[in-house]
């Protein structure tokens, strides 16, 4: 099956791989015997991912990336398996979109005069109450 992020970007689900594993925290009983934790893995190498999005899902990942290029994703937050496993899937597809999104390139822009202005008019203002605090020139 074809999971579509974009109208460019589409994630096969043979780069995905699914585990469940007992959730941390509270909730009696129930938490000990039932493993509905979902921990989410996708290979990136295996993604059919443009490269630019890759990059930039690499560096949105963070510590979620692993060493051999696994994003993983771990959802514990409702107390039933196909709640965790759409949670952990909205989340890898809301990552993807973002990393879909070109940065926006930075313009330099320099100060007004107004500003370089106030910048000075305020560094006179502070030199002259350092002078003021100076004492006479004598010995102590």
């Amino acid at each position: 099956m074809v999971i579509r992020i974009t109208s460019r970007i589409t994630l096969d689900e043979d780069a995905l791989e699914e585990r469940f594993v007992r959730s941390p925290g509270p909730g009696g009983q129930n938490v000990n015997k039932v493993a509905t934790a979902v921990e989410l893995r996708c290979d990136l190498a295996r993604a059919a991912l443009p490269d630019d999005v890759r990059e930039r899902l690499g560096r949105l990942a963070g510590r979620r990336l692993s060493g051999e290029g696994v994003l993983v994703i771990e959802a514990h937050r409702f107390r039933t398996r196909e709640r965790n496993r759409a949670d952990a899937l909205e989340r890898l597809v809301a990552l993807i979109e973002r990393a879909a999104q070109p940065p926006k390139p930075r313009r330099p822009t320099q100060p007004t005069r107004a500003s370089k202005e106030r910048r000075l008019a305020a560094k006179r203002e502070r030199a002259g109450t350092k002078r003021a605090r100076r004492g006479v020139g004598g010995d102590d």
